[in-house]
């Protein structure tokens, strides 16, 4: 944890000594009573905290001065097929910590069904998933999230039409390394395919608008699929001859979505 985060509703109230914030201050961290740290609320401000000291039971009590912003996420979109469990939760932890604005799990033709129903996601597992990320990004912002049934579903909706998870000024950081702020336009609609491109990630120029990028399940997208997102206007794009991960393309078509907004 590069940052301690809090809940608006846990602040000032101790932290029992073996929550995993508590074990990571004083076992990790070696923090005493009187030390400061860094830390925020989620989806609110950064800052400080100081150890006020330990209650009987081994509880640490602390107080917060949090008096700056988080810094903005990027305007990036990641829409990604629905994978087991355990690789879903370092895909969130992953995206959460490079910066996305918003992540969409879809339902995808060749994708194992029974990945939906995961408890991550009725359990609070995917929302520890995307603190720890911000965390480990000195963070205090999460992505937005969201499910749907199917691609069609989420090529219907349109999401990134109506936002990208971003508070309003949160385009204020340069989209170009030489550092000319662009005004956002309609984002770059991309989908990663390795099968049957129709371009490369390698070949986009130098970006000055908001990326959606789209990285199916582990059998990739279906006939179907592809056609769909010909149909809604995205670029089906390569990430090169080697098959991937859903999450190393996850990573990898992020990564290279940045590197192209100047973002990197």
């Amino acid at each position: 944890m590069n940052i301690i985060l809090f809940e608006e509703h846990e602040r000032g109230k101790p932290l029992p000594r073996r929550d995993p914030r508590a074990v990571h201050l004083v076992k990790v961290l070696r923090k005493k009573q009187g030390d400061t740290f860094e830390a925020g609320l989620i989806d609110g401000d950064k800052g400080q905290g100081l150890i006020e000291g330990f209650r009987f039971d081994g509880a640490l009590q602390y107080s917060l001065r949090l008096t700056e912003s988080a810094p903005p996420r990027y305007p990036l979109r990641m829409a990604v097929g629905f994978v087991r469990p355990i690789q879903l939760r370092r895909i969130l932890r992953d995206l959460s910590a490079i910066g996305t604005a918003a992540i969409d799990l879809v339902n995808t033709e060749l994708g194992e069904k029974s990945y939906r129903e995961t408890k991550l996601l009725s359990g609070g597992g995917a929302r520890a998933a995307l603190i720890e990320g911000a965390a480990q990004a000195r963070d205090t912002r999460l992505p937005a999230l969201a499910c749907y049934d199917s691609v069609e579903a989420w090529l219907a909706e349109r999401p990134w039409e109506k936002g990208l998870g971003l508070k309003e000024g949160a385009y204020g950081w340069n989209l170009y390394a030489a550092g000319v702020r662009a005004a956002p336009r309609s984002p770059l609609l991309v989908a990663a395919d390795n099968v049957r491109p129709v371009g490369s990630f390698a070949l986009l120029g130098a970006l000055g608008q908001a990326v959606v990028a789209a990285v199916g399940s582990e059998r990739g997208w279906s006939d179907n699929e592809r056609a769909a997102l010909d149909e809604a206007g995205f670029e089906r794009l390569s990430l090169g001859p080697r098959p991937l991960r859903t999450e190393t393309a996850c990573t990898a078509a992020a990564v290279l979505a940045l590197e192209k907004m100047g973002a990197l």
